[in-house]
């Protein structure tokens, strides 16, 4: 999976995640929500998004995709 799915994927849990907390538990939540979405719409602009920073630091999504390793083992 590449880095900006798994971006896409924690972006949309945090989301979820907070919505449910805002309902549940403390409306406070829902500025987690808007803090997201918030990233979300500066990283379409300037092409830097704090998370992506930290996917890169760890390492992820930064693997041989199965079709490559698959494609150089023929040669």
């Amino acid at each position: 999976m590449s880095i900006e799915r798994y971006l896409r994927l924690i972006a949309g849990f945090f989301v979820m995640a907070s919505v449910a907390l805002g309902y549940w538990v403390n409306p406070a939540w829902f500025l987690f929500t808007a803090f997201v979405g918030a990233n979300l719409f500066q990283s379409a602009f300037t092409d830097w998004c704090p998370m992506m920073a930290f996917l890169r630091k760890l390492k992820v999504g930064q693997s041989v995709p199965p079709t490559a390793r698959r494609a150089s083992n023929r040669m």
